[in-house]
């Protein structure tokens, strides 16, 4: 048996985030767009020290498809890197990469169109023959699935959406299924991967939904345990996975390399180095690599009963390591604590974060009758008057606030002759 090639999967770098962040005047990017940034270096460091044979990007380098000129050169120079040292890359094309217009280009394009040495685009299905200095090895490159490209207007015209997405479905087996038969003719030791940018049936989403282009496309789990290929490399989804754990091929998404959101607050970042042979792969997941993500933490504090919510709102908040973290705080409290709360102590409590972007008072209200008995026999005036008093509003503030809202009812009425 030939010796095993080492592959670096990572995928959905999403540069351009700048959600939480601030500009940082040495750079002048978004201190979150070096984060993400960061994390791709640290990655690179993790590739030519261990000395891999294929750095396979599986999609989304962007948050867009129009990443401004910064945000390209920032990407590039760090593909260069891998170039330069001789390290073959692979960039699969993703949601995130795809033009919004038909015929213009996508955001990776400019590697193919300037033929940088070692970097080959996968924009469409395709095989590619990789030669490594550990030998050659397969490709299958399956780019995000685009609709108007894999069915034509004919077969979806007038169709519901749920028999389109089945035809989606077969579609992509049948684009899949074809390039495993181009690849079972390869010479014995010749590994074979499956690089897509998709969703498989039966993995756990998570905060890419937020952030997805269009109607997700889902491939079945049969589709890609296919035994020609020895190893399968997803992207798309930011959750690490496994989804054939224990058997082969691996079906691995490797995750992204930085949160997104607090949505991804709890899951591990890292990459994937696998070392693909014909009929076996073994690979290891790495969280992070010199630096870790940058951590997301949800403080939850509950001093409805307390004697000094103050005190236990800030024993509260010594509970939790923050440093460096993206913070948000809720606050559970009754509507007569409003005032026990000294916002700067609680920010001065929190300063080791890297940035705190909400402090949120949840008021628990007690049990109260609604003027009137019930909402529906409570007129809107009374309702809203019932929610100042609620809310403790000071009684002049009430009253200009009511007066202004019985001339706009008024007026409303009139308008609609009622």
């Amino acid at each position: 048996m030939s010796e095993a090639i080492r592959v670096l999967h990572t995928a959905d770098l999403h540069i351009g985030m700048e959600n939480y962040g601030q500009i940082d005047p040495s750079t002048g990017l978004n201190r979150r767009v070096m984060d993400f940034l960061r994390r791709l270096d640290d990655v690179i460091a993790f590739a030519l020290e261990k000395d891999v044979d294929l750095f396979l990007f599986a999609g989304d380098a962007y948050r867009n498809q129009t990443p401004n000129p910064t945000y390209q050169r920032e990407f590039a120079r760090r593909i260069k890197r891998l170039s330069d040292n001789g390290i073959p890359v692979l960039l699969l094309v993703g949601n995130h990469d795809l033009p919004g217009i038909a015929r213009r280009a996508n955001t990776l394009e400019i590697f193919k169109t300037l033929s940088v040495p070692g970097v080959i685009v996968g924009n469409k299905a395709n095989l590619n023959r990789i030669t490594t200095k550990r030998g050659d090895i397969l490709v299958a490159t399956v780019p995000y699935p685009v609709r108007s490209q894999l069915l034509s207007k004919e077969e979806y015209k007038g169709r519901p959406i749920r028999e389109i997405d089945r035809l989606m479905t077969d579609k992509m087996a049948e684009v899949i299924g074809s390039l495993a038969r181009q690849a079972v003719g390869r010479e014995q030791d010749v590994p074979a991967i499956l690089a897509g940018h998709f969703s498989v049936a039966g993995a756990i989403q998570g905060s890419e939904q937020n952030v997805m282009l269009g109607r997700d496309v889902i491939v079945l789990k049969s589709v890609v345990t296919d035994p020609t290929w020895d190893y399968v490399a997803l992207g798309h989804i930011h959750r690490y996975q496994d989804l054939n754990e224990g058997a082969q091929p691996p079906v691995v998404y490797s995750g992204s390399l930085e949160r997104v959101d607090f949505g991804e607050e709890h899951e591990e970042k890292g990459f994937v180095l696998a070392e693909v042979q014909r009929g076996f792969t073994r690979y290891r997941f790495r969280p992070g690599y010199k630096r870790q993500a940058r951590p997301f933490v949800t403080i939850r504090a509950d001093v409805r009963d307390a004697l000094n919510p103050m005190e236990s709102l800030l024993a509260t908040i010594d509970n939790y390591d923050i440093r460096g973290a993206v913070v948000r705080l809720f606050v559970q409290m009754q509507p007569e604590q409003r005032d026990l709360l000294d916002e700067s102590r609680v920010l001065a409590a929190l300063k080791e974060a890297y940035t705190v972007v909400a402090i949120n008072r949840e008021f628990a209200h007690r049990a109260v009758r609604l003027p009137g008995g019930s909402a529906e026999s409570s007129g809107p005036i009374e309702m809203l008057e019932f929610y100042f008093r609620q809310q403790g509003m000071p009684p002049e503030k009430q009253k200009k606030l009511l007066e202004r809202a019985r001339q706009l009812y008024a007026s409303l009425q009139y308008r609609l002759n009622i």
